[in-house]
């Protein structure tokens, strides 16, 4: 995970390079063998020797990653760089040091094209479109928790408080453990609880009110009928009369009511079906999903801004137990709104274009949930969700995750190279960040060949051991390791320039073994189109 200590001593840099950066001076370069489009990712790498706590098994030292700060970047250097393991949280972009890590991190895909939702994901589907139908919501936790619900997408997988912005940060060394304070803290905190909460009620007064209908009291079972029993149980007495009735008729097995020959009998239902039954007809509430662009902030976004933030911070104190006057709005701003990603709208991108989005879910007008994604060249990336705690038996994780899933074939349809929904990172040994393969067919991004491997082949060797070479061939290797240190590109004193002329500029004490370490995580293209900043 990302390091504060890193993060404090990064360089920031002035906006004259990001603003005017297509005035830049290109040394050694001609500037049609720079990257098309016109424009480069800028960033300033951080380093990560340092070992720090991890948030799976908590292990004070065990967590191990690389990071950088990207100031801007393209769609496109940020799809390959998720290609290679790496994940962003507001602007800054980390790798997990895979084979030195506690617990590795695998980055995940889904073929959304092929997916089609289990009987679990139907029944969540099933159980939305009931509430949306009739207004009963399922009472406590929701059914797919565990340790929390789990379906949540994690902005640091680990559930950690996010990094800081390195031009602002001012925080102490010493910082007091979250969930436990002082009489005085509590009575405060119980005081900012309610405040939170009436605000979150005045932009949604839905929540609260009609969410939690409390049971109708009953007398008890009737004693004229026969006792209920479970699905299970009745699904085995059926397989148990068909086998006594194959039995009775010399192997030929017989039923009351036999299917017709119509091929379309018992096909099953897609995605899409389920999803559409939600549509508004006369259903008696209406869940609206709304696509606002967060980077640079439309003007829905913005207007929206106020109620998204009160979810989040509701959401930030029931689920993770934040203190509550911890889930501050410039934090907000800076991991969920804040993005380094480019808005970019080619000729056959998607008609939303590509960047950074918040998909918004209003229930009747209120707003209940967001999720916060990317829409890349070949993917949608879940980036997090946040969510109404008074919603949460609605098991809104998993439900948005199936709208993306959904959104991603839509997509699709505008953009055929966008075929893929990425959940972000796969943790083997923490059971309880298993579910993410339940979405499938997926893939884990092997961490020495950077290829995909169906998930099937890699649970074996993941029950073994927590960190694997994942690709089945051994003699494969990196199709896109760096190869020549001198073309990786540098942005020096305002100009750009290749490393091999950036050495002969440089006064003072090598970097290289730091460059080198930059080049080979990002691999060869990415360090030949990437800027990284050098003071």
């Amino acid at each position: 995970m990302p390091s504060a200590y890193r993060l404090r001593h990064a360089r920031p840099l002035a906006g004259w390079f990001v603003t005017g950066l297509f005035t830049l001076p290109v040394c050694g370069k001609k500037p049609q063998d720079m990257a098309t489009g016109g424009s480069h990712s800028i960033v300033e790498y951080l380093g990560g020797d340092d070992g720090h706590r991890c948030g799976y098994c908590k292990n004070k030292k065990g967590n191990f990653s690389h990071g950088m700060w990207s100031h801007v970047m393209t769609v496109q250097d940020y799809q390959d760089l998720i290609d290679r393991g790496w994940r962003r949280s507001g602007k800054y972009v980390y790798k997990p040091a895979m084979n030195k890590t506690c617990c590795p991190q695998y980055t995940i895909r889904c073929h959304a094209l092929n997916f089609h939702p289990s009987k679990t994901h139907k029944k969540i589907l099933k159980r939305m479109k009931k509430f949306l139908s009739n207004g009963e919501l399922p009472l406590g936790q929701p059914q797919d928790a565990c340790g929390g619900e789990p379906m949540e997408k994690m902005l640091e997988e680990d559930g950690s408080v996010p990094p800081v912005d390195p031009a602002i940060v001012q925080r102490s060394e010493v910082e007091p453990p979250v969930g436990h304070s002082s009489p005085e803290e509590s009575r405060d905190g119980k005081a900012a609880v309610l405040d939170a909460s009436k605000a979150a009620a005045a932009e949604c007064p839905l929540a609260g009110k009609g969410s939690r209908i409390p049971p109708k009291a009953g007398v008890g079972a009737d004693p004229s009928r026969p006792p209920c029993r479970k699905a299970k149980d009745i699904r085995k007495a059926r397989r148990l009369q068909k086998e006594h009735q194959k039995q009775e008729h010399g192997g030929v097995a017989t039923t009351l009511n036999p299917a017709p020959s119509n091929p379309t009998y018992n096909q099953a239902k897609g995605l899409e079906e389920f999803i559409s039954d939600l549509l508004p007809d006369d259903l008696l509430h209406n869940l609206e999903v709304r696509l606002v662009r967060s980077a640079p902030p439309s003007p829905q976004f913005l207007s929206s801004f106020n109620a998204s933030y009160q979810v989040y911070k509701l959401y930030q104190m029931a689920i993770h137990h934040y203190l509550p006057g911890k889930p501050r709005e410039n934090q907000f701003k800076r991991f969920l709104c804040d993005s380094p990603l480019e808005a970019e709208t080619p000729p056959d991108g998607p008609n939303v274009g590509y960047g950074s989005f918040h998909q918004q879910y209003w229930l009747d007008g209120c707003l209940i949930a967001v999720g916060v994604i990317d829409i890349l060249p070949r993917c949608v990336s879940s980036v997090y969700l946040y969510y109404h705690p008074d919603f949460a038996g609605l098991s809104l994780g998993t439900y948005s995750a199936l709208r993306e899933i959904a959104f991603t074939r839509q997509l699709h349809k505008q953009s055929p190279k966008l075929a893929y929904y990425y959940l972000g990172f796969y943790i083997h040994s923490c059971p309880k960040m298993r579910y993410k393969g339940q979405y499938r067919p997926s893939d884990l991004l092997c961490p020495e060949t950077y290829t995909w491997v169906p998930i099937e082949r890699c649970i074996p060797w993941l029950d073994t051991s927590p960190y694997a070479r994942l690709a089945e061939d051994n003699q494969a290797g990196d199709a896109v390791a760096l190869r020549n240190l001198g073309k990786t590109l540098v942005l020096h004193r305002r100009a750009i320039m290749p490393y091999t002329t950036y050495i002969q500029k440089r006064k003072g004490p090598t970097d290289e073994k730091e460059v080198q370490q930059y080049a080979s995580l990002v691999g060869q293209t990415c360090a030949e189109r990437i800027l990284l900043y050098r003071a």
